[in-house]
């Protein structure tokens, strides 16, 4: 039996409605016998009757007609469905719910059930305020809720104004709701709720912004982008100031790891550039976001981001005909050194940035600097886009833009440092080089860095040819100063400076000419404080480039061309040189690399080397320059004396260089001075560059120093005294004063007991000169003693452990028994029966019987 309510509803229809058709009488019998299942005390009951009800409007019959279904839709069914929305059995608010969705589909007029509608989702699924859980507990269900909602949005679109309270009181709670998928449902409602009621959402629409940007970071992508396009639609129709409070958390979302939600932002934020209602006072704002997508790594955001840009320029374009006029009709074509692979801004968007551009940069300059790496990356890049833009107009604000890159290139992350340099190419394209070199080159005068140095190159290597050429000489005289180019011998610094080197020679090509003294100066100063061999070896391949576009063979004719004026400005201050002053290393170089045009220079080389290498001179400084010597002096020929004009020289080195520097002093560090001042001397004498008469000379001057250099601690200095000593006799042969020549062999004969075997040997073969020297004497009477004296060393040494050492003073006996043969015999004689290798003795009186005594 039907209750009392039912009953009195089926007999009486709703005033509003009038006489209902035979359908909807029937429909409404129908519902009668089903409703009061509704009111039952058990769980089973309620729910038996909610399927009942499913299968009655599922069922084909008068529930299938839209007219016939609306009366006993809302009179009988949709008032008992609401209140099954808090039943206890989440089985029957579920069924409750469908049954809602499917009355709200089949009425003839949906929007005549939100009055009740409405505050009843609000109830489910925010409570009274301000209740923080919903009073609906299962998550499937608080899905369908909203699911339903949205479903009323569709269906009913404005007439949902004058319930938008209740609506968005719903959505502000399940934007915050735990479950990801109520959150993006709610999303995509509150953006279908803007849509559909302009009018009056953008007096609420404030109200979802808070939770809208708490569910813009959810950890489901899904839902961070439906959180986008829902506060996409939200400021589109509501109020527009609430750009601001977005723009942070929309430029976060510009470092999401998915692409999708970065396509997201790209295209919510073109949208806004093209209808937002106040857009022209938030093009500032908005303008980074959607130019930063230009850069992004997805091809596809690129392009969305670039096709959106172009549609805003164009749309700009022409809202603002009038005031475009003269640049549309008289508009210049595009600048011959345009960056190539770059496709111009149409106008409007040229003219969007240029007028923008002094709200973007300080906030700009400021992130480029920031503590994450993401955002100093992006800024970066954003920067070069802007100055992609603004073109020549960039000239306003170059002061805070090159402040900016000066900055940004000191950066350890590479793909910022990248983007500036990519930036400052863009400086020197479009701004005059008149300007640009006027502030980089004040700044570097101040403050030399390697970041200013950096923009500069790259500045210059953006600029036209004939743009730079008439400043190319400034410039290089600029670079050339000791302040810039001896400012550091840090690596870094000096491959920057390289990079100015060379952006000017490839810019300028032949013009390089007028400053070539100034770039190999640079050059030259590159190479001297270089530690990186890597770092010279660029150097040198740069004044390969350099004497190409001169039109000279190579490097050396470079130095040929300047080593006069290179030698006077280094050499000026070398009474002050230090083993660190950047003067000496740069002279090394020279000295070292310039070849046969050193020969050319020798009245600058050698007072130099006069002056700096004297006892009072820095002993580091002494050891680098002796170790230069040495090197030139190995390849004579072609370095030191390859114009003939090094023998004039001659004893200026003997004497003022090396006869001081052979002098014995104590200590560790004047013994490796006197070790590169003996290495000097075998180079010098064994280099073939002097005569006979200027080596007896050089003998006559050092052979003092030579012999007590032979009782230094290093073995390399010994061995190579001995052969100093073996190239003085054979050399001046018997010509050498008698007093002298025998001051000789005692110190020789000292060196065969030395640690060094090949000590040993050396002075065996200089002592074996030394008898020859004697043989060409003319009172050989005068050595008799001497030569008698040496036998009987000899004869000691021959019994030696070493076989090689036996070999080596058998020879010089040999060599010595023409002599006296009778005083070698005796002596040989007296000893061979003590000779453990008696071999020998036998082998050197069959030797003397068998050579007749020299006369």
């Amino acid at each position: 039996m039907a209750a009392p309510g039912v009953a009195e509803a089926v007999a009486a229809p709703h005033p509003a409605e009038g006489a209902e058709t035979a359908e909807a009488v029937e429909l409404s019998r129908a519902l009668s016998r089903l409703l009061p299942g509704l009111e039952a005390d058990s769980k089973p009951g309620r729910r038996h009757a909610l399927e009942a009800l499913r299968r009655a409007l599922e069922e084909p019959g008068p529930a299938a007609d839209p007219t016939a279904f609306q009366g006993p839709w809302s009179r009988l069914l949709l008032p008992r469905l609401l209140r099954c929305l808090s039943d206890p059995a989440e089985g029957c608010r579920a069924l409750a719910v469908h049954l809602l969705d499917l009355g709200l589909r089949r009425a003839a007029r949906p929007r005549d059930a939100l009055p009740r509608l409405l505050p009843a989702l609000a109830a489910r699924l925010a409570g009274p305020e301000p209740a923080r859980r919903p009073p609906e507990a299962c998550e499937e269900l608080r899905l369908a809720l909203v699911q339903l909602l949205g479903l009323a949005v569709d269906l009913c679109g404005a007439a949902l104004a004058p319930h938008l309270d209740d609506a968005l009181r719903a959505l502000r709670c399940s934007l915050l709701d735990p479950f990801a998928a109520v959150r993006r449902e709610s999303c995509s409602c509150a953006a279908a709720l803007a849509q559909a009621t302009p009018d009056h959402f953008h007096m609420q629409s404030e109200s979802l912004i808070g939770p809208l940007m708490q569910t813009i970071s959810h950890q489901h992508w899904k839902v961070r982008v439906a959180a986008i396009e829902a506060t996409g639609a939200a400021i589109q129709f509501g109020n527009g100031k609430s750009v601001d409070d977005v723009l942070s958390h929309f430029a976060q979302r510009l470092f999401d790891d998915v692409p999708q939600v970065r396509r997201a932002v790209a295209s919510v934020v073109g949208g806004w550039l093209l209808c937002l209602r106040d857009r022209y006072s938030f093009f500032h704002k908005l303008i980074p976001l959607l130019l930063s997508s230009l850069n992004d790594e997805v091809p596809e955001v690129r392009q969305l981001a670039a096709s959106l840009w172009e549609d805003v320029g164009l749309q700009w374009q022409k809202e603002n005909e009038e005031d475009l006029k003269d640049k549309l009709d008289f508009a210049p074509p595009t600048p011959p050194h345009y960056p190539p692979h770059e496709r111009r801004p149409v106008l409007g968007c040229r003219e969007l940035v240029f007028r923008n551009l002094s709200k973007i940069l300080p906030a700009l300059c400021h992130d480029i600097t920031d503590w994450v790496v993401g955002t100093r990356v992006k800024s970066a890049q954003l920067l070069r886009v802007l100055l992609l833009h603004a073109e020549d107009h960039a000239t306003q604000h170059l002061e805070v833009v090159l402040r900016t890159l000066f900055q940004a290139c000191t950066d350890e992350e590479a793909a910022v440092v990248q983007s500036c340099t990519r930036s400052a190419e863009l400086v020197g394209t479009f701004v005059s080089p008149e300007v640009f070199l006027k502030l980089i080159l004040s700044t570097l005068k101040k403050t030399p860095s390697a970041s200013g140095l950096l923009v500069l190159a790259s500045a210059m290597r953006g600029c036209p040819r004939e743009a730079l050429q008439p400043h190319l000489a400034a410039v290089a005289t600029e670079l050339a100063q000791a302040h810039i180019c001896q400012a550091s011998e840090n690596d870094l610094y000096l491959e920057r400076l390289l990079l100015c080197v060379q952006a000017l020679v490839s810019v300028c090509h032949e013009d390089c000419g007028v400053a070539s003294l100034q770039l190999m100066d640079v050059l030259l100063t590159i190479v001297a404080l270089a530690g990186a061999t890597g770092l010279r070896d660029k150097a040198q391949e740069t004044m390969d480039s350099l004497a190409m576009v001169e039109g000279v063979s190579g490097c050396q004719d470079l130095y040929r061309k300047h080593i006069g004026p290179l030698l006077e400005r280094v050499t000026a201050s070398h009474l002050d040189w230090t083993a660190h002053s950047p003067e000496l290393l740069q002279f090394s170089v020279i000295v070292a690399q310039s070849g046969p045009a050193l020969g050319e220079a020798l009245p600058h080389v050698v007072p130099t080397l006069r002056a700096c290498l004297q006892p009072s001179q820095d002993p580091q400084m002494r050891l680098k320059l002796f170790s230069i010597l040495s090197t030139v002096l190995l390849r004579a020929a072609d370095t030191i004396n390859s114009q003939g004009q090094f023998p004039s020289y001659l004893e200026t080195v003997t004497k003022d260089i090396l006869a001081p520097n052979l002098q014995w002093h104590a200590g560790r560090t004047a013994a490796a001075i006197r070790t590169a001042a003996v290495s000097c001397l075998w180079a010098l004498t064994s280099s073939e560059v002097l005569s006979a008469e200027q080596i007896r000379d050089v003998q006559e001057t050092l052979m003092p120093q030579v012999l007590t250099t032979l009782e230094e601690d290093s073995k390399m200095t010994r061995l190579i005294s001995c052969r100093i000593i073996n190239t003085f006799l054979k050399t001046s042969g018997g010509m050498t004063d008698p007093e002298k020549l025998i001051k000789i062999y005692p110190e020789l004969l000292k060196r065969l007991d030395d640690v060094s075997n090949d000590v040993r040997m050396a002075a065996a073969s200089t002592l074996v000169t030394w008898l020859q020297c004697v043989k060409g004497a003319n009172a050989k009477s005068y050595y008799q003693s001497s030569v008698q004296y040496l036998y009987r060393e000899l004869l000691v040494h021959l019994d030696d452990p070493e076989r090689a050492i036996q070999d080596a003073i058998l020879e010089v006996l040999k060599e010595g028994s023409g002599l006296f043969p009778d005083l070698l015999v005796r002596e040989t004689e007296a000893v061979i029966h003590k000779h453990r290798s008696a071999t020998y003795c036998e082998q050197l009186l069959q030797h003397v019987q068998a050579v007749p005594a020299t006369q």
